[in-house]
């Protein structure tokens, strides 16, 4: 607003009505009205000036409570779209948006003009709650109270007992002549940030803030898939998680033989992984505020066969007899059995053949003379192979367990030779 004489107004107001006439504003002070003895502030004239969310509210009871700014609170950017505080749609209703222009303010010792200046209401503490749970916003106050209101950012929520925002989650809770307070039901993390309690009190107004945290469960948003590797190879896990506050990630090993060791970060880094290193790792993510999440990725080293144990076996003619072989192998390895250089074919007769995941067995239903002699385990995977030798051997034969060679004999055989070292005696 332009000021009729020269130069500039101190405090000036503007006032645009919708819905009604216009008003004419008072004329503002200009230079050359009487002005204020110099050392005192205009303040000691004139009620301190209000914030203006509350000048909304504080309008004489002559405006209907119905008409009611338009605001927008605790809503995603979506919804705060679509949503917005009532608005009175009656013929003749005034929408008074009102405006302040301070130029200089001087404010004398002992008034209040900045917000926790004012010993009342009571300072709040921060209120904490977990996403999905309800949240109480306390206010106290006492019998010189006029008018209350409370906000959040620049949206009204509540003032005195109408309720300005269509969030159905937010009431009010209490109103009395010692408190007043709301409670948000189902909070969640865009209703966290400041929140204010404004109340009038012989016409100067006071507020109080308190900072609403919303405490998030942690949620572990990305891990590694399982993986397969080669022995010797490096493997790098991945775990991400989202909380609020910052999660802490844990790695460990979930194995018999683990080394046990515990990685405290997002990412787990293994060079040169053994085949011991195998197994499930475990990701776990912790912020207090909820149990922690786990989750697993299995790492499989995958290593050439090695033959664990492959002994020979002696078994009497028209008896049944059995030579093992046993090797662990990632993948698993097959099997081959030979004699002497010729392969055992599955069914051939007489003879069974059963392979598992980590042994075979090669099986004589019926031991025969022809039977007796060495036989060659090969076990192989795409990584590699390995073999053993072992014997099938009959009563009387003398093997060397160590050597795997062997040789056959007779009871009677063995008693000749000392008695012809007696006959040379004689």
């Amino acid at each position: 607003m332009d000021c009729p004489h020269s130069g500039s107004c101190e405090l000036g107001t503007s006032v645009r009505v919708r819905g009604g006439s216009a008003a004419q504003p008072p004329a503002p002070p200009c230079p050359s009205e009487p002005r204020t003895a110099p050392g005192k502030s205009r303040l000691a004239q004139r009620p301190a000036p209000l914030p203006l969310l509350l000048l909304l509210f504080l309008l004489p009871p002559a405006l209907p409570s119905s008409s009611l700014t338009r605001g927008y609170w605790g809503l995603p950017p979506d919804a705060a779209r679509q949503a917005q505080c009532s608005q009175a749609a009656f013929p003749g209703a005034l929408l008074i948006s009102v405006e302040l222009r301070i130029a200089r303010l001087r404010a004398r010792p002992g008034v209040p003009v900045r917000s926790g200046d004012a010993t009342f209401p009571k300072a709040m503490d921060n209120v904490t709650v977990r996403q999905g749970e309800s949240a109480t916003l306390r206010c106290s106050v006492d019998n010189r109270v006029t008018r209350v209101a409370w906000l959040n950012r620049s949206s009204i929520l509540y003032a005195g007992n109408d309720k300005w925002c269509l969030d159905p989650r937010v009431v009010l809770l209490a109103n009395t002549k010692t408190q007043y307070s709301i409670q948000i039901h189902d909070v969640d993390v865009y209703d966290e940030g400041p929140y204010t309690c404004s109340v009038q009190t012989d016409n100067h107004p006071k507020t109080s803030r308190v900072h609403l945290i919303v405490q998030v469960s942690p949620k572990i948003t990305e891990i590694s898939s399982d993986i397969s590797i080669n022995e010797g190879g490096n493997v790098s896990l991945t775990c991400i998680a989202t909380g609020r506050p910052d999660p802490t990630i844990t790695w460990r090993h979930i194995s018999p033989k683990a080394v046990g060791f515990i990685s405290e970060d997002e990412y787990l880094e293994i060079t040169g992984i053994t085949r011991e290193q195998s197994g499930e790792y475990e990701c776990s993510a912790s912020n207090d505020v909820a149990a922690p999440v786990v989750q697993r990725v299995k790492v499989t080293v995958n290593y050439p066969p090695y033959i664990s144990d492959a002994k020979s076996t002696g078994v009497p003619v028209g008896q049944k007899g059995i030579l093992m072989c046993e090797a662990s192998a990632v993948p698993s390895a097959d099997f081959q059995w030979y004699k002497d250089d010729k392969r055992l074919a599955e069914g051939q007769k007489g003879l069974k053949v059963e392979n598992k995941a980590f042994f075979s067995r090669l099986t004589f239903f019926n031991v025969s003379e022809q039977d007796y002699g060495n036989y060659t385990c090969v076990a192989s995977n795409q990584l590699g192979n390995t073999n053993a030798s072992m014997i099938l051997y009959g009563p009387g034969a003398v093997h060397d367990g160590n050597s795997g060679a062997w040789r056959r004999g007779s009871c009677a055989w063995l008693l000749a030779l000392p008695l012809a070292q007696l006959a040379r005696q004689f």
